[in-house]
């Protein structure tokens, strides 16, 4: 699937099947904020298209899925290098699912995010 946004900051899927993702982003200066370190929408947008991308092979044909909330924390500011953002399916009810995911910067941790989607089929526009 297309993902414009996705394109804009450069992240790539590595790994998408049902219930399991793999994204990684390689740090570029367009990534950091004034103090020369990942801006948190940087590892943020990793963790919410993460997830999107766990869900999306268990969909109905028909079906989308939207965010509903994610809590994120940071633990550690990264400068340079490569960030893998690894989610999971927790939980995937019929209306709603429940993910969790995890950025890393090779070993270290350095931000954890769980989430709730929506999964539902569009209105017609009109």
């Amino acid at each position: 699937m297309h993902h414009p946004f996705a394109d804009l900051i450069d992240l790539k899927v590595e790994v998408q099947r049902a219930g399991h993702s793999q994204l990684s982003l390689t740090l570029a200066p367009q990534h950091l904020n004034p103090h020369g370190v990942v801006h948190g929408a940087v590892v943020f947008a990793l963790a919410d298209t993460g997830m999107g991308s766990a869900l999306y092979p268990t969909l109905e044909p028909g079906q989308i899925c939207a965010t509903i909330d994610i809590a994120i924390s940071y633990f550690r500011p990264v400068r340079a290098g490569r960030l893998v953002c690894l989610t999971e399916v927790v939980n995937r009810g019929r209306t709603v699912a429940h993910l969790s995911s995890r950025v890393l910067a090779g070993e270290q941790l350095v931000a954890s995010a769980t989430g709730n989607y929506a999964i539902f089929v569009p209105r017609e526009a009109g």
